[in-house]
Order: structure tokens, then C-alpha cells, then sequence
């Protein structure tokens, strides 16, 4: 993940400011992994034995482009030959002998992984290599082209709407969208598949969605910025229908891990362990689809029971999950709890209480508990 950059001046920006990015020169010769990359068993229970491998991103491209650098173009963006390129290198390495072969990715990374995983087993059919299941896991990458709060001109990353980002970067990127997902739009609207909900239907290889409903990179580039000063009753209405709207999205995902959630990313943090979805853990819902993906390709039964893998808070605001990550004050550093975190907000008790028929003090109890 790291966003992306869609013409020469957001991208000259860019590189003065985040060059690892945009360049591997700066990049450190050795990186420990966390979360699903942890070689610990306490950090990563199914996986920590696994064959892994680390692809950081400096495309700038969403993980999308094939365009090398030209009198024209200052950049080189190419996303979506590096992962070939990676994938041609690994099948000498081992990758050739394997069952599976997971590709996975947070925020343009998680997109990343929805764009690529059909090229990725595509590639690997065209090299004989029939035998290697490939899988997607996209977390936090799964955006809405939805309304932004307030509309703002398209300026740079931050501002710009996503629709009107993606359509300007695919042009700059030269970028590549799967091909049964661009038949679905006319031409020129190919940036429709860089959103999960429109091109998951297409996809022929299966996907794990994790996806945080009250995504903080979503409701930045939708203009809710929460700066410490409370909400107003409409940004509060925003964002309560966003994590209405992302669910909507999520119904017919076979596989899904939605916690009702401020955050961004989870795979690869050390807490990964800690967040649950009616009392599942997203490792465990990951284990439990790996082993369905196992059993259906032997005999095609239902699922596992008593092992979900379709899990979506049903509670409306953000952080209404106990189990959500530590909300921390974005002046004073300091931790705080639910409660703490919706007055902070603005979050009216008594006004929300009428409105669901609740006794004030009862829905103060039903949120510290997260029902």
C-alpha cells in the first residue's frame, strides 16, 4: 500500500517526499515480517511456516501500470509487470512445486491483488504450471465510488475524488485492467474495475475481503476529516451510511471479514490476531476458507460448520466492535474507549438513544459491550 500518484506534478511531490515509493535506492537490505509475514506462531498461528514473499510497492500505480519511462513521461509505472516478473523469478525458486499460491495485499495493495490475481494464475497456466491453486487476499483495498461528503476540485491524492484519480491515472500509468472486467464497461470507463464491488463478480480465481466499514483512507478521500473537533450531525450521518453502503457490498462476497471499525490495514500488524467478528478471529476465518477452498476442490461439499467465513458486523457505528484496534486522540496521543471516542465525536447518547427507542444508560451499556 502507499496511495499513488496520477500526473507529473503529484508525482514530482511525490518523490521529494516519499521516495521509497517511487525508488528501491533507499529501501533497507533486510525487513522483519509481522502480522500474516511473522515466522512466529503466536503472531500467525496458520501461515508462519509458509513460503513467503515480500513485494514492497514503488510503482505508484495501484500495482496496475505497464508504461516504461519516455521522452514524454518523466516515470516509469509498472505495477503490473513487476508481479510478473516476480511470479517468472519465484517458479525457479520452488513456486513451481507448490499447491497454492496466495497473493495478497493491503489498501493499493489489497486493490492490487483484485486486479492481478487472474493474470497472476493465467500466467502460471501459460507456463504449465496447471497445478498451483491461486487465491486473492485484498484487505482495506476494496473502495466505494461513492459521494463525497463535500466535493472538492481534483487537486492531488488527498482531494481528488477516487473516480475522477483513478481515471486520470490509468491515462498517466498506461494501466492494465483485467479483461473480463473491461468487457463489462464501454470503453474509456475501465476505471470502474479498480473498485471491489464491480470487478469481485469477474473474478474467476477466489477471494478473501477483509475490509475495515468505516475505512479511514475511504473517509479521507470522501472530505471527513476527524480532527478532534466534534462531528457534525451530517458528517455523523456520512459516515454511519458508508458503513451501510460497504456492507451492501459485501453481501454476495463468498468470503469476507468486515469489523465495524475506524482503521486501515490489519494483515500485516501485529495485532491481527485481536480483532473478531461475532467471536471469530480474521486469522482463523482465513484458515477456515483455506481449508473449504481444500475440501470443495475434493469433493464439493458445504462448507466447514462451525468454521464462518462470511462475517459482517451488523452494529452501525464506527467502533461499536469491542474488539476494534485502540482509537487513539489525534492531539494528545491518548488511548480512548468507545464511549470516549463517540463523545469525542459528537455522538449524541440521549438524541441516538430516542432515535432507537433505548433508554439512554442501556445503549451506553450496549456500546461498551459492543452488542
Amino acid at each position: 500500500g502507499g496511495w499513488y500518484c496520477f500526473n507529473r506534478e503529484n508525482c514530482d511531490t511525490r518523490y521529494d517526499t516519499m521516495r521509497r515509493l517511487m525508488s528501491s535506492r533507499e529501501w533497507p537490505t533486510t525487513r522483519v515480517g509481522t502480522g500474516i509475514l511473522s515466522s512466529q506462531p503466536e503472531e500467525n498461528p496458520h501461515w508462519w511456516n509458509a513460503n513467503m514473499v515480500f513485494i514492497p510497492y514503488c510503482s505508484s500505480d495501484v500495482w496496475s501500470g505497464a508504461s516504461s519511462k519516455s521522452e514524454k513521461n518523466e516515470y516509469a509505472f509498472m505495477g503490473a509487470l513487476i508481479i510478473q516478473e516476480v511470479i517468472k523469478e519465484l517458479v525457479g525458486k520452488g513456486l513451481g512445486t507448490a499447491k497454492v499460491l496466495l497473493l495478497a495485499g493491503s489498501s493499493a495493495g489489497g486493490t492490487g491483488v483484485l486486479l492481478n490475481v487472474d493474470r497472476v494464475a493465467e500466467q502460471l497456466e501459460e507456463m504449465g504450471y496447471q497445478g498451483i491453486q491461486v487465491r486473492g487476499l485484498a484487505d482495506s483495498g476494496w473502495f466505494l465510488d461513492n459521494k463525497q461528503y463535500r466535493r472538492t476540485d481534483c487537486i492531488d491524492t488527498i482531494t481528488c475524488a477516487p473516480t475522477e484519480a483513478i481515471r486520470r491515472g490509468i491515462r498517466y500509468w498506461n494501466g492494465i485492467v483485467p479483461e473480463r472486467c473491461k468487457l463489462q464497461f464501454k470503453e474509456g470507463e475501465e476505471w470502474n474495475c479498480f473498485f471491489g464491488y464491480k470487478i469481485y463478480p469477474t473474478l474467476r480465481c477466489p477471494v478473501f475481503v477483509v475490509q475495515w466499514l468505516f475505512d479511514e483512507a475511504q473517509l479521507t478521500v470522501d472530505n471527513v476529516h476527524l480532527t478532534g473537533q466534534p462531528v457534525q450531525e451530517g458528517q455523523w450521518l456520512y459516515i454511519q451510511n458508508l458503513g451501510r453502503e460497504l456492507r451492501n457490498t459485501l453481501k454476495d462476497v463468498t468470503a469476507s471479514f468486515a469489523p465495524a471499525c475506524l482503521s486501515h490495514e490489519i494483515i500485516t500488524r501485529n495485532h491481527w490476531t485481536d480483532i473478531q467478528v461475532k467471536g471469530t478471529s480474521l486469522p482463523r476465518a482465513l484458515h477456515c476458507w483455506d481449508r473449504s477452498l481444500h475440501e470443495s476442490n475434493k469433493n464439493g461439499k458445504a462448507p466447514l460448520k462451525g468454521c464462518p467465513i462470511h462475517l459482517i458486523d451488523s452494529c452501525p457505528w464506527p467502533h461499536c466492535n469491542p474488539s476494534c484496534p485502540t482509537i487513539r486522540d489525534q492531539f494528545t496521543g491518548q488511548e480512548m474507549n468507545v464511549i470516549q471516542f463517540l463523545m469525542h465525536m459528537g455522538f449524541d447518547v440521549q438524541k441516538m438513544a430516542q432515535q432507537q427507542g433505548l433508554e439512554p444508560s442501556k445503549l451506553l451499556g450496549m456500546l461498551s459491550s459492543g452488542n
